[in-house]
């Protein structure tokens, strides 16, 4: 990665963005007797203005329910969901109407997230269609978002079949941005580029961030990602946060032995020390493995 590790401080938040309390997720199972699945259990994070947290798991450990939570995609069992001082966690259509003023999301697959159909220009001017912002203007906000995340102006008269996966993801990015939201829920929103590609868009999320004071919600199954992008990251385990804390004490020096898995499995140059994380990674499956074992034991 080309983009450089954000401080281990946290800036001032005083008056968090978005606080999750106590969160839990539940699903109903189907058929007689239906059983409930948890999804997830006991959440509490913040993320304050002008601030990346990122939320780092495997497949499955729950990050991406977090994320559908926060935007009103996944049921509130229990707990709360405050986002700019309002309970949003069983907010209505309605209320979830207004809150996309503030409140967007960068999905992981940008070719899926956009009409196919559309030109880039109406895809963009969508969002502001709809909150009733005036043609002349919209066309205006259109060039500007098309200018922010690096696409030429032509760019608006294309179809997105027409880009490549990294341009398509700035195009993505540019319709979160169109309503200038506070927050931005971005699901795996780099897991589908290819390395140099990722370097540049998370450098493109860094810029917006520093030119408008954006926060992100970062989801991520890569701890280098999440090291490069955030300034506090919660590491997420069937379900449960296993540890938060800044970026580069937690990716640096990690205390649960899933984070020290997550840390063995990312790659380095150097073949000696890679080969030597595989070696410590074993160790610490086997030690989850037979902790686990252990805990079914003890239910």
């Amino acid at each position: 990665m080309s983009t450089a590790p954000r401080s281990t401080l946290r800036p001032d938040t005083s008056g968090d963005l978005l606080q999750v309390q106590d969160l839990t997720v539940e699903y109903r199972g189907k058929g007689f007797r239906p059983k409930a699945f948890r999804a997830l259990t006991g959440i509490n994070i913040s993320i304050g203005q002008g601030e990346t947290l990122g939320l780092v798991g495997e497949s499955g450990s729950g990050k991406t329910t977090l994320g559908r939570a926060v935007l009103g995609l996944a049921p509130v069992t229990a707990g709360r969901i405050v986002f700019n001082g309002q309970d949003i966690g069983n907010a209505s259509r309605r209320e979830r109407r207004v809150l996309s003023r503030d409140l967007q999301v960068v999905f992981q697959d940008p070719y899926t997230s956009l009409n196919p159909a559309m030109e880039v220009g109406d895809i963009l001017a969508e969002p502001l269609a709809v909150q009733g912002v005036p043609p002349l203007e919209a066309k205006r906000r259109v060039q500007e978002l098309l200018d922010q995340v690096g696409l030429p102006a032509d760019a608006m008269r294309r179809l997105p079949r027409e880009f490549s996966g990294g341009q398509r993801q700035r195009v993505a990015i540019a319709r979160a941005l169109a309503l200038s939201p506070k927050l931005i829920v971005c699901d795996e929103p780099v897991s589908a580029l290819d390395l140099s590609t990722q370097a540049k868009v998370l450098d493109l999320f860094l810029q917006i961030q520093r030119d408008t004071g954006v926060s992100y919600l970062f989801v991520s199954h890569d701890l280098d990602v999440v090291r490069h992008i955030s300034h506090r990251v919660a590491v997420m385990y069937r379900g449960e946060i296993v540890e938060q804390g800044p970026a580069g004490i937690v990716t640096r020096d990690p205390e649960h032995p899933y984070t020290q898995r997550l840390l063995f499995a990312s790659p380095v140059p150097d073949p000696d020390r890679q080969e030597q994380r595989r070696a410590d990674r074993h160790r610490l499956l086997a030690i989850q493995k037979s902790q686990d074992e252990q805990a079914g034991a003890l239910a």
